[in-house]
């Protein structure tokens, strides 16, 4: 881009003349030289040469002899040498191909490779650190007119940026790379990219049963490939761990869920059917061992992992050591476990009874309420999600060893994480939280399939705060009963025997009660027992008394508003007027048009919308191709039966052969008649639509059963009334008897 606007006039000029071939076009190409406005001039050899240019430039493009390429001449390659840049091209040669970042650290490149080169001497650098690009950069506008802007270029940094780039990931040696020769274990990992045949580990993880079967393929081969499912198939570092732990090989192959396992060089078994490893391996194998060893101690040294007050290193991230001091002195770990360090306490092993185990006492701070809000409850989960997990559960009962290690727990953590375990049979997490809820009084925060969350709760004391407060308690009262030890023996001493005290109080005594009964007269005579106790059911009866007319009259009212819909749909239709003049057949015939209709596939169902338009347009789509129709109806009552048949007769003007009792329902078969006509329009207009139909269905079912309803309100208004009056007459009798 700079080149061409400090060599060129016009800028775009030499890419497009770079393309021509001037030699063709003054020997060859005589007819262009004809046709174009412009053409090349033979006369000045020495001068500017005219070159045809594009319809959108406005005058002639003028070029020196030198400039005009030669097409004649054979193009070469260009030897490595070329493709280095000039050094003044380098700040100002055109970049093509991308634009943005990518050219921006290209130009950077460029200028450090100028100044390394040092073409630059002494006083032209003095110059050029006067100048900036941005300054003198012109760029040409449509009107001619030469414009400069002073913006800066984008390598040109105010201040260099702090860019903190992302450590990389180190990796851990394995401990079959650590013990294992490259030769050997190279050996291993091809072989194990061939197996086929594996050992399923299941939901349970790596159990005795899968341990046995490992030992068993070992017996004849010195690999085997594991594959596990969920969960551990979402950690398969932890498996690898797992595995060796267990079964004392080496994991020397892991593809996605797949592990393949070495025996190891010196493999034996002993009683226990656990393996030993030799102790005495080569000389070459434990030299290399150290050397890896201390490789990667040296490693985790410099990128300063911490030490403790030996110099030596310390397992375990922060979070892992942390988790580990809040979990220590709990109960066993679950080395079973599927997720990422630090493991949890194995609830299974705990004890299942604790003796003299109780509840914790529980006291709420001052105007404090120990119920949760629901914003508290929220922010709750939102803190337990991160924790780590504190205890692993399998079994649903006897849970007061689980419970005992959560209250140990409370005092140094406000929440409890409960992990269920995979694999475990019979388990319930509602049953689980239940029972953890009865024994230690905390708040459930969330329960599923996977975990159980305990809030210790606001009115939770630890069992240093409970002691000190129920030490201060009994001080309390034990200062209570010699205060009333002293109250109760000088009221002893100052009192006079046989002797009434002068000026004494009336209040509260028998004699006070006595002048009220002298001068009021005698008190109103107090209901016994009998008295109130009817009437608390009589009152009982009259609240549901009162409860069964509010619902019947809101199930007449429900009747009223069926009916008066039920009535505009009946209003809508009519029946047709039965024909008089009927054609008439014999018996014969009649028992052979049964037989008929009765042997027919085809029928015409009739639903819970009864007789309708449709219905009867059906009737004559089937006489169309037959003379019997046979429509089956589902009603049970045989008069619903027989009114629909005769509505069917009249609607359709056929004849009624039978009504028949089948399995499906009853069959109604009708006669087209031997003058039968096929009517003009098959949808009559006096019946009810389909949906007019099923409407009518809807609304007298309803009404049915709301009269059903209201009968069973009546009869136990009816019922309510009668011991009502039952009452009556027992509380009028209690007080005569």
């Amino acid at each position: 881009m700079f080149t061409t606007l400090l060599k060129s006039p016009i800028p775009f000029s030499s890419s497009f003349n770079s393309t021509q071939n001037p030699s063709k076009t003054q020997k060859g190409n005589h007819s262009f030289n004809k046709n174009s406005k412009f053409s090349v001039s033979k006369t000045h050899r020495n001068g500017p040469i005219k070159m045809p240019t594009p319809p959108w430039m406005k005058g002639p493009l003028l070029l020196q002899p030198d400039e005009v390429l030669n097409a004649s001449k054979p193009t070469t390659k260009r030897s490595s040498n070329n493709n280095s840049k000039a050094p003044e091209n380098a700040l100002f040669g055109k970049e093509s191909g991308v634009r943005g970042k990518k050219v921006m650290k290209k130009i950077i490149r460029d200028v450090e490779k100028l100044q390394g080169n040092g073409v630059l001497d002494d006083n032209q650098i003095g110059k050029f650190e006067e100048f900036e690009i941005g300054n003198w950069l012109e760029e040409i506008g449509s009107d001619g007119e030469v414009k400069k802007f002073d913006r800066k270029m984008p390598w040109v940094r105010e201040e260099e940026k702090v860019v903190f780039r992302r450590m990389k990931k180190e990796k851990v040696l394995t401990q079959a790379e650590i013990i294992l020769d490259n030769d050997l274990l190279e050996r291993l990992r091809k072989k194990a990219m061939r197996m086929r045949k594996w050992v399923k580990v299941m939901k349970a993880g790596v159990t005795q049963a899968v341990v046995d079967e490992i030992r068993l393929v070992w017996r004849n081969n010195e690999l085997v490939m594991l594959k596990f499912g969920v969960p551990l198939c979402r950690n398969m570092d932890r498996a690898s761990e797992i595995v060796e732990m267990k079964t004392g090989g080496l994991v020397v192959w892991c593809k996605k869920d797949v592990l393949v396992v070495y025996r190891g060089q010196n493999h034996w078994l002993t009683s226990n059917g656990r393996r030993v490893f030799n102790n005495l391996v080569s000389d070459n194998n434990t030299t290399m061992s150290q050397e890896k060893s201390n490789a990667s101690t040296w490693g985790r040294s410099l990128n300063g992992e911490d030490r403790d007050e030996n110099n030596q290193p310390v397992v375990g991230s922060l979070y892992e050591r942390e988790t580990d001091r809040l979990l220590d002195g709990l109960g066993p770990r679950f080395i079973d476990w599927w997720m990422r360090k630090p493991l949890p306490v194995d609830a299974d092993l705990l004890p299942e009874v604790v003796p003299g185990f109780r509840p914790p006492a529980r006291l709420s701070p001052p105007k404090t309420r120990p119920k949760l809000t629901d914003e508290e409850l929220t922010n709750l989960r939102k803190l337990a999600h991160p924790l780590p997990f504190h205890f692993a559960l399998g079994r649903n009962r006897n849970l007061q060893g689980l419970a005992n290690a959560i209250l140990k727990l409370w005092e140094k953590s406000l929440i409890a994480k409960i992990a269920i375990k995979w694999g475990a049979q019979n388990t319930d997490n509602e049953q689980m939280a239940n029972e953890l809820k009865d024994l230690t009084g905390g708040v459930l925060l969330l329960r599923n399939k996977f975990l159980i969350i305990f809030y210790r709760g606001k009115d939770f004391l630890p069992q240093g705060v409970a002691n000190s407060v129920m030490e201060r308690e009994m001080a309390l009262r034990r200062c209570q009963l010699i205060e009333e030890d002293a109250r109760v023996k000088v009221a002893e001493t100052f009192q006079v025997a046989n002797e009434p005290l002068a000026k004494t109080s009336t209040v509260g005594t028998l004699a006070e009660f006595q002048d009220i009964q002298t001068k009021y007269g005698v008190l109103e005579k107090e209901n016994n027992e009998l008295e109130i106790q009817i009437e608390a059911q009589k009152e009982n009866l009259e609240r549901e008394l009162r409860n069964q007319e509010r619902k019947l009259a809101i199930l007449n009212g429900k009747i009223e508003k069926s009916a008066t819909k039920l009535a505009k749909l009946n209003s809508s239709w009519q029946t047709a007027e039965p024909d008089l003049d009927l054609e008439t057949i014999t018996e014969e015939e009649r028992e052979c048009l049964r037989k008929i209709g009765l042997k027919l596939s085809s029928c015409l169902l009739l639903g819970r919308r009864g007789v309708f338009n449709g219905v009867i347009e059906g009737v004559h789509q089937h006489w169309k191709h037959r003379e019997v129709v046979k429509v089956i109806t589902m009603q049970r009552a045989f008069l619903r039966v027989i009114y629909t048949a005769k509505m069917l007769v009249a609607e359709s003007g056929g004849i009624l052969v039978s009504v028949e009792k089948l399995k499906e329902g009853h069959a109604i078969i009708i006669y087209r008649g031997k003058n039968y006509r096929r009517p003009s329009k098959l949808m009559t207009d006096h019946l009810l639509t389909k949906r007019e139909a099923l409407q009518r269905s809807i609304e007298l079912q309803r009404i049915g059963s709301l009269k059903f309803f209201a009968y069973q309100r009546r009869q136990a208004i009816l019922d309510l009334k009668l011991k009502l009056a039952k009452l009556e007459e027992q509380g009028v009798a209690s007080p005569q008897g």
